[in-house]
């Protein structure tokens, strides 16, 4: 029953206007306003009980009538509007005002708006599509219970773990199993998962592990692990890890991971699987079946969702697809080459003795400072001690010996004296690959910049009396003792054991144990 007829019957029956508004919770104002209207058209209380409710607020109030009716928006383009990235209901009650004012009509309130859009979704029983949007959101996550591969062999059991990866719009998700949960498995089972959606959503939703998070302070920016962002930029991503223990924030994939667990780890639980890509078919094939399963509260399924709905809003995928990397920090050493993973690759002479950050993937080695690229060279594989060595980094007069070799140092040594040749031919001869020697040599020959040419040939000579096969080390303490500048004296070894005016130089039989022999 109307408000007004509510009020005409209690007023009939002689209810004060205060006890009237009280127990209907309207305001007098109101009451009021019914009363007069009615005593205007002359309304007698036999005839209000017996009037529809429509005609007696048409005899109230017969100007409302004449009210423009307020527009009904089109709820099933708003709804389809609603899937556009950046689009909200705000945004689309404000453009339907707009066009209201257009036509001279009145539109609803926001409020009503809003209203009227939940009882159109619930009448058709849609999706409010307000927290997810297509292509908006990827969630992440690694499931807790393992699965296994065991040795053909030993039959040695070894833990696998399951990837999930899942579009909280569509539910559309991926999996797959991986021997760690260490970095590179990390990244690319990523890699693979954006393969396998044909394009990348607009952020992705990780927990704060630290393969992809450095650090999450509660009011600060996470800190993101390098290579994670690496990925993210790769693909034109924007990584949003949750909030600390707060599972809630990517929901979709923990329940995804819950049904996962019980669809594919639980279905193949009693199978025995030889290696990781027998493993990953059979995840893959329990996957398709998962993905086609058709809801149970609405039509279609994760798979033809995602193909008709979300996969229009999905960001392209680059050219190529990411190359996992890692980072180092090294020291460019004299000879200006880094030292990474047991090879050696140049950069330009300048950067020699500074830190450079050294990013490596399975093909490429590059070289940064302070974040500009310096150099980059395919990355070497095989024995350990290889050279790669771009002649442009190289400063001239190193240059005029062409490429580095053991005959480029045997010339420099030759212009320093014999026995620093000797020295040198000694020095490639104690070791197995030429390479080897190289930084040795060339920190011995740089030695004649410090101490002059003539001390070093003097040095080098007095090593070779005493020491088989010196070194670098040996020849440079000599130097710094000044050993090499010691004048000869005629004494006896008794009246020398007295004098300070020269040092004892001892031999490699003293530390062989001859002198106790001696004794």
């Amino acid at each position: 029953m109307s408000k007004e007829k509510q009020i005409l019957l209690l007023y009939a029956e002689n209810y004060s206007q205060r006890t009237i508004a009280a127990t209907l919770k309207v305001s007098r104002n109101t009451v009021a306003s019914v009363i007069a209207a009615a005593k205007r058209a002359g309304l007698q209380a036999s005839q209000i009980a017996g009037m529809e409710e429509k005609a007696l607020t048409a005899l109230l109030f017969p100007e409302k009538e004449l009210e423009p009716v307020q527009v009904m928006p089109d709820y099933e383009r708003i709804h389809r509007e609603l899937l556009r990235q950046g689009v909200t209901l705000r945004l689309l009650w404000e453009e339907y005002s707009d066009a209201c004012r257009e036509t001279k009509k009145p539109p609803y309130m926001y409020s009503q708006f809003c209203k009227h859009y939940g009882d159109y979704v619930e009448k058709n029983k849609l999706t409010m599509h307000v927290q997810h949007k297509p292509g908006d959101k990827l969630m992440v996550d690694w499931a807790g219970t393992t699965l296994s591969i065991h040795d053909s062999v030993t039959g040695e059991e070894s833990k696998c773990y399951l990837f999930v990866a899942t579009l909280p719009f569509s539910m559309y998700s991926y999996a797959e199993a991986c021997l760690t949960m260490k970095q590179e498995d990390w990244i690319n089972a990523h890699v693979r998962a954006f393969s396998f959606f044909g394009g990348t959503a607009r952020m992705l939703v990780s927990d704060n592990l630290k393969t992809g998070v450095v650090s999450h302070a509660r009011h600060d920016d996470p800190v993101m692990n390098r290579s994670y962002q690496e990925l993210a930029d790769h693909y034109g991503t924007a990584l949003l890890p949750t909030r600390v223990l707060a599972p809630k924030d990517k929901a979709a994939v923990e329940g995804t991971v819950g049904q996962l667990t019980s669809r594919i780890i639980a279905k193949l639980r009693d199978k025995r699987f030889f290696s990781l890509a027998e493993l990953n078919r059979a995840i893959s094939r329990e996957l398709e079946v998962f993905n086609d399963r058709p809801f149970q509260k609405k039509e279609g399924s994760r798979a033809s969702v995602y193909a008709e709905e979300e996969l229009p809003f999905m960001k392209s995928l680059p050219p190529r697809p990411y190359e996992f990397a890692t980072w180092k920090a090294v020291t460019v050493q004299l000879n200006y080459h880094v030292a990474v993973d047991g090879q050696y690759y140049s950069v330009p002479y300048a950067y020699a003795r500074k830190k450079v950050d050294v990013r490596l993937t399975n093909n490429v080695v590059e070289a940064f400072y302070q974040g500009t690229r310096i150099c980059s060279h395919r990355r070497l594989h095989g024995r350990a001690g290889q050279y790669d060595t771009n002649p442009d980094h190289m400063p001239e007069n190193h240059r005029l010996y062409g490429e580095w070799n053991a005959e480029r140092f045997k010339r420099w040594a030759e212009t320093i004296g014999p026995s620093a040749k000797e020295v040198v031919d000694r020095l490639f001869a104690s070791y197995r690959v030429e390479e080897q020697a190289y930084k040795g040599c060339l920190s011995l020959l740089k030695l004649a910049d410090k101490y002059s040419a003539v001390r070093l040939e003097n040095a080098c000579k007095l090593a070779l009396a005493h020491v088989p096969n010196p070194r670098y080390k040996n020849i440079r303490l000599i130097l710094e003792a000044g050993q090499d500048v010691s004048k000869p004296s005629n004494k006896k070894v008794s009246d020398a054991a007295n004098s300070n005016g020269y040092t004892h130089l001892r031999g490699a039989a003293y530390y062989a144990g001859g002198a106790g022999d001696e004794s």
